[in-house]
């Protein structure tokens, strides 16, 4: 089984996916929303087709750790996605990633156009790393 990365936004989720020894996160692409249904049957496929058994998805709180806007719109989306695949969803903190994207991104001979388009990849990566990487602490620590 695996797990999936998301980075939230309205129009374009950045994906990843873990190794199946949910080692190691690697960018899956970029899902250009469409509306509700299109967007089930989309993830509905996806993670049948990976053997998904977890989401985590990021949750964009401010730098002094407050919620804004786009954290109840990411609530929002995580609620319909549990209901929709009927799979764990956890939230983890996302702050910061987009910087972490923009800075892995600079440093790659990419031209400008296409580092828009691998940011959220980026993102959703950097996500699930971090996830991977805390749930083998915790496991260390037991």
């Amino acid at each position: 089984m695996r797990i999936l990365g998301i980075d939230y936004g309205d129009k374009n989720i950045g994906l990843s996916i873990s190794d199946k020894l949910l080692f190691t996160a690697q960018p899956l692409g970029l899902y250009k929303t469409i509306n509700k249904t299109e967007d089930k049957k989309y993830f509905l496929q996806l993670t049948s087709r990976y053997k998904v058994s977890k989401i985590v998805i990021g949750l964009p709180l401010r730098l002094d750790g407050s919620a804004g806007t786009r954290v109840e719109k990411t609530k929002k989306f995580a609620s319909w996605l549990k209901k929709s695949l009927q799979l764990p969803i956890v939230m983890w903190d996302e702050r910061l990633t987009t910087r972490q994207a923009n800075f892995i991104l600079s440093r790659q001979k990419i031209k400008d156009k296409k580092k828009k388009k691998l940011k959220d990849q980026v993102s959703a990566n950097i996500i699930l790393s971090s996830y991977l990487e805390h749930m083998h602490h915790q496991s260390d620590d037991q």
